[in-house]
């Protein structure tokens, strides 16, 4: 038997963290869409495919025993399996397969809890889009694990560079709450289902505290010796379209039954703890 070898289709934030804890000992491959970007990924010991050369991402996937997918769908749909779909079926010696979804596919809860068990409702197109790609994932027939990410923060994406930056804001909704993870917690998720594989499962990957945007950003400043960004009333923040989407869904979302699943603990299980080790990691 060979090493192990990892493909990751959109080699993102979250799926380059999986990468670097694997290592060494697994064979790394990553899809990139630039030669620059391919430089980079190879300086850290992944391999870079091209994502537009289509028959190096067909022989890839060939060679592949796991498989993370973190790009989008788009309005044609799931980009992988429009492309390479007979490829994705026809590769019998996959093991494990993490497709990276988001929990905006419960929509809007009013602030309520939602589990692995709770109905999707996605209030918007983008999340329309997730869930009919999570289902065309599982219709593949190949061991997919759906795991569903709240906000995504860490090293170099916090609230610590849009303060440092002078971009940081405190927008109040009364009653909105979010919740996050840790892209270090993903990784440990993603490698401790990799374990214990359970094919049809879906995860959720959130920490132990949702919490309102303007408490992160308020902890962050005070982390950093900065005054506190004022509160700006939601409907003073002039916020694109886009913004105001992510302010139209409130929700919890429970981790308890994937904590349970993958027999793990989280390193960060609050955005205090995580905001500490990230200003920790820089000094």
């Amino acid at each position: 038997m060979g090493s192990p070898v990892l493909l990751t289709l959109g080699h993102g934030y979250s799926a380059a963290a999986l990468a670097a804890s694997l290592q060494p000992g697994w064979r790394c491959i990553g899809t990139v869409r630039s030669g620059q970007k391919s430089v980079a990924l190879a300086s850290k010991g992944v391999e870079p495919v091209l994502w537009d050369d289509r028959a190096a991402v067909d022989e890839a996937i060939r060679i592949a025993t796991h498989i993370v997918m973190s790009i989008p769908p788009d309005a044609d749909g799931d980009p992988a399996i429009l492309r390479h779909g007979e490829t994705l079926r026809d590769a019998k010696q996959i093991e494990w397969v993490a497709y990276l979804s988001t929990t905006g596919v419960y929509g809007d809860r009013r602030g309520g809890w939602v589990d692995e068990t709770t109905e999707p409702a996605p209030g918007n197109e983008r999340s329309v889009r997730r869930v009919e790609a999570e289902r065309a994932w599982i219709s593949t027939g190949l061991p997919v694990q759906i795991f569903r990410l709240s906000g995504i923060y860490g090293p170099g994406r916090s609230a610590f560079e849009r303060l440092r930056a002078g971009r940081a804001t405190r927008i109040v909704k009364p009653g909105q709450v979010f919740s996050r993870i840790h892209r270090d917690d993903i990784a440990r998720a993603l490698r401790a289902s990799i374990g214990r594989p359970n094919p049809g499962a879906i995860y959720n990957l959130a920490d132990d505290l949702p919490a309102p945007p303007q408490d992160v950003v308020a902890y962050a400043a005070e982390r950093l010796g900065l005054p506190i960004p004022p509160d700006i009333p939601l409907e003073e923040a002039n916020l694109s379209p886009m913004g105001l989407s992510f302010y139209a869904e409130s929700r919890r979302v429970s981790n308890t039954q994937t904590k349970k699943d993958l027999g793990i603990d989280l390193l960060y299980p609050d955005y205090r703890a995580g905001l500490d080790a990230i200003l920790a990691q820089e000094t």
